[in-house]
């Protein structure tokens, strides 16, 4: 007769471990591409000239908000 043992207490902490983990790198993903977004838009208003962004309506001093705005909806 073999002995059994039971791995349920064990298996629920790697269960709650992997479920944390995936959450904080979700997390961390969600995270990154903001930022992308945030990088890009701020790149691609800072290389216009001063006549684009005044023919756009947009101050120089507007695009860091801008790009915030466009990431993180702030």
């Amino acid at each position: 007769m073999a002995i059994t043992r039971s791995n349920s207490g064990l298996d629920a902490v790697f269960d709650a471990g992997r479920k944390f983990f995936n959450q904080k790198m979700d997390h961390m993903r969600r995270a990154q591409a903001k930022r992308r977004v945030y990088r890009a838009t701020y790149h691609e208003f800072s290389v216009l000239t001063d006549r684009d962004l005044r023919d756009l309506g947009i101050p120089r001093s507007n695009i860091k908000r801008l790009a915030m705005e466009a990431a993180y909806g702030c």
